[in-house]
């Protein structure tokens, strides 16, 4: 029996393992491999990896073998610092590879620009990954010093999004 999972699903399960205290979770599927590690103690984190397209394959571009090679996580980034001079600043950065936007559609007003007040739980941006759109909330209160990078454009792990001035 293969395993096949919607965006409604794989959300519905993402959704429910951040709840819980699982710490790792990999599950494979017939044109899928999915894998969520994250660290309790350093904030979640989820690491979802797509499968590249096989040339070589028939039917389904995304098929996967046994012998597809996935590269290891990113190891865990430093604790963001603020620049020397900036201590007042903290830093929002990427918890997954993706596409990130400042706003919930095209020609939509931003989440949030310099100069706004953020609170806990208040969303700040949006980042595309594997084609599912994720919420990133914001995990303090503050005010937008800095945006670090342009909407659309990709963004590794652990990079700097925002600096913050928190409050």
């Amino acid at each position: 029996m293969a395993l096949k999972l919607d965006h409604d699903d794989l959300n519905h399960l993402i959704e429910k393992i951040s709840t819980s205290d699982i710490q790792e979770f990999y599950l494979e599927g017939e044109d899928f491999k999915l894998e969520i590690k994250r660290n309790l103690a350093n904030k979640h984190q989820i690491i979802q990896r797509q499968a590249s397209n096989d040339e070589g394959s028939q039917g389904n571009d995304n098929q996967l073998t046994k012998n597809d090679n996935f590269p290891s996580p990113p190891p865990e980034p430093a604790p963001s610092v603020a620049p020397p001079g900036r201590s007042d600043l903290l830093d929002i950065t990427s918890p997954m590879v993706g596409t990130f936007y400042r706003a919930s559609a095209p020609g939509e007003d931003p989440f949030v620009e310099i100069g706004s007040s953020i609170s806990v739980g208040q969303t700040i941006c949006i980042l595309e990954a594997m084609k599912l759109m994720n919420e990133i909330e914001s995990e303090f209160n503050g005010v937008v010093v800095e945006v670090l990078v342009d909407n659309g454009t990709p963004v590794e792990f652990g990079q700097v999004l925002m600096r913050v001035k928190k409050s």
